[in-house]
C-alpha cells in the first residue's frame, strides 16, 4: 500500500501514480488537522504553486478542502516562486503555507511542500505528525470541501498577488542603482519555471539592460529537467559565449530557491564558489559582519572565508530548513548548501534563486570584476579550494552491500588517511592532507551522492575517483 513520505523538502510522487488528487486532499486534510491541534487554524494557510501541469487545479482544490475544515486560504493568482510563497506568510502572519511544486525535478513530478509559520521549510517533528495523520487517513474520504464561491462568502477564501510585496524587500536587500549604473547587461534565464517576470521584470524596471531566454511558460521545461545546474543550460551558456556585451547569466529552477550562474565568458560557477564569493563581498564591501551556516555536503571554502573575516560558520544536516533556523533566529549573515540555496540575514529562512541572482549582479556591478576575477582574488586570500559532486547509480548488490562499507570504513581511502568521521548526514570523511569526501545515499533511489573537495583541481580528480573505487570496488 501506498503511503506518505516527506522528504527533506516535502512529499513528492509522480504525477497521476501517487501523485493524485484523492491524495492531495488526504495530505491537505492531514495539515489542517495538525494546525487545529496547534491551535493556528484559525490564521489561515497561503496557497500557491509552480508551472507544472495542474498546479493551479490542486492548489485550488486544496483551497476547497482547507474551506471545508474551516482554514483560510490566500490563494496566489498565478503560479509563484517558493521565496515568494515564504514572504508572503511571514508578511500576514499566516499559519503556514502550502505550496505545489517539485522544484528542479522532472515535469512528470508534482510535490506538495509545507512551510509553518516560521517562514522555512517544516521540520521533521512536523511533517512527521502531518504523515502520520495522512496515512491513517489514506483510502478514506476524511475530508469535505466547500466552493470557492461559498468559501468566500465565509471568508475562508481570497485570490493574492505577493509580488509587489516581495519586490519591496528585495530593493531593501539589493543595489539596484548601483547595477544599473555599471552599464552591465545581464542574461536572464527562469527556465520556463514561476521565475519569470521576477528577475528580468525588476531588473528592467531599475533600467538594467537584460535579454531573456526560456522565458514563456512551459510545463514540459523545454524537455530537460528545470535545474540551473551547467548540464541543463547549454542554449543558455551558448547565448553567453555567443554575446560578449553580456556581463552576467543568472538562471533560477521551477520554483525559483535555487540559482545558476554563468560568468561573462560562459563559464559556470558553481554553487558553493557563489556562496563564499558572497560571504565574502558582503563583509568587506558591504561592511556588514555575522556568522554563516552551511549544510555538511557544502563547501567548506566559506569556512576559509569566515576565518579570513575572523568569524564561524556552523554545519548543518542536508536540508535548507536546518539553515533557516539559524536565519530565523537572526544568527547568521548568510546561509546556503551546495545545492545552489541560498539566503541572508532580514530576508525569508527559505532558499531564495531570485535574490542569490540579485545579488550576484550587484557584487560584479560593484566590484567591477568578472566572477572568475574574484574568485582568483579570493583564492589569493584565503587559499585554493576546489570541489564537486557526482552520483554513483548502485546495483543490487552494491545497494545490499552498502550499508556495511560505510558502518565499517577503512583507516585509509585511495592513500588518504582519514582524520575524522562526520555523521550528521551521511559519511564524511576528513582527511589529515586536509581535503574531505562524503557519501549520502539517496532515499528514493538506488544512488550514492558522493561529494569531494581538495586543494587543487587534480587532487580533486584523484579524490573523487578514489571514493568512486571505494563505493563500487
Amino acid at each position: 500500500m501506498y503511503r506518505i513520505k516527506f522528504g527533506t523538502s516535502g512529499w513528492r510522487g509522480i504525477f497521476c501514480e501517487d501523485f493524485t488528487l484523492d491524495n492531495v486532499r488526504v495530505v491537505t486534510q492531514a495539515i489542517a488537522d495538525h494546525l487545529r491541534a496547534e491551535g493556528l487554524a484559525d490564521k489561515g494557510l497561503v496557497v500557491g504553486y509552480d508551472a507544472r501541469f495542474m498546479g493551479q487545479d490542486f492548489a485550488r482544490e486544496t483551497a476547497q478542502v482547507l474551506a471545508g475544515a474551516g482554514v483560510k486560504a490566500y490563494l496566489c493568482e498565478r503560479d509563484t516562486p517558493t521565496p515568494v510563497i515564504a514572504h508572503e506568510l511571514l508578511r500576514r502572519g499566516t499559519a503556514g503555507a502550502i505550496n505545489f511544486t517539485a522544484s528542479h525535478n522532472p515535469y512528470y513530478y508534482n510535490g506538495i511542500k509545507f512551510s509553518p509559520a516560521w517562514g522555512g521549510p517544516a521540520l521533521p517533528e512536523t511533517t512527521n505528525d502531518i504523515e502520520k495523520r495522512a496515512n491513517e487517513m489514506l483510502g478514506e474520504v476524511v475530508y469535505k470541501d466547500l466552493s470557492l464561491e461559498k468559501a468566500a462568502d465565509h471568508g475562508l477564501f481570497e485570490e493574492i498577488d505577493p509580488r509587489a510585496e516581495y519586490f519591496k524587500t528585495l530593493h531593501r536587500l539589493v543595489d539596484f542603482p548601483a547595477i544599473a549604473a555599471s552599464g552591465m547587461k545581464i542574461a536572464v534565464n527562469p527556465l520556463y519555471g514561476s521565475g519569470r517576470d521576477y528577475i528580468d521584470t525588476i531588473l528592467e524596471e531599475a533600467g538594467v539592460k537584460i535579454v531573456k531566454i526560456n522565458e514563456q511558460l512551459d510545463p514540459y521545461f523545454g524537455g530537460e529537467p528545470p535545474e540551473p545546474a551547467e548540464s541543463h543550460i547549454p542554449d543558455f551558456i551558448a547565448l553567453i559565449k555567443n554575446d560578449p556585451s553580456i556581463s552576467l547569466g543568472v538562471a533560477t529552477d521551477g520554483d525559483a530557491d535555487r540559482f545558476g550562474i554563468v560568468d561573462a565568458d560562459g563559464s559556470f560557477i558553481e554553487p558553493n564558489y557563489i556562496l563564499a564569493l558572497l560571504f565574502d563581498y558582503m563583509i568587506r564591501r558591504k561592511g556588514m559582519r555575522g556568522n554563516a551556516a552551511r549544510s555538511v555536503a557544502t563547501s567548506a571554502l566559506i569556512d576559509a572565508v569566515a576565518r579570513y573575516h575572523g568569524v564561524e560558520v556552523f554545519e548543518t544536516p542536508v536540508g535548507f530548513k536546518y539553515i533557516g533556523e539559524y536565519i530565523s533566529e537572526n544568527k547568521i549573515l548568510i546561509g546556503g548548501e551546495e545545492s545552489a540555496g541560498l539566503s541572508i540575514q532580514g530576508h525569508v529562512p527559505e532558499k531564495d534563486g531570485i535574490l542569490a541572482c540579485l545579488l550576484v549582479a550587484e557584487m560584479v556591478a560593484v566590484e567591477k570584476r568578472t566572477l572568475k576575477e574574484l574568485l582568483a582574488d579570493l583564492y589569493g586570500r584565503v587559499g585554493e579550494i576546489y570541489t564537486r559532486r557526482i552520483n554513483l547509480r548502485l546495483s543490487p548488490e552494491l545497494e545490499a552491500a552498502l550499508p556495511e562499507k560505510l558502518e565499517n570504513p577503512p583507516q585509509q581511502i585511495g592513500g588518504r588517511q582519514v582524520a575524522e568521521i562526520i555523521r550528521i548526514d551521511g559519511n564524511k570523511y576528513l582527511f589529515t592532507d586536509g581535503s574531505w569526501m562524503l557519501f549520502r545515499k539517496s532515499g528514493t533511489e538506488p544512488v550514492v551522492r558522493l561529494y569531494g573537495e581538495a586543494g587543487s583541481a587534480a587532487a580533486l580528480e584523484d579524490l573523487l575517483k578514489a571514493g568512486e573505487a571505494f563505493i563500487m570496488g
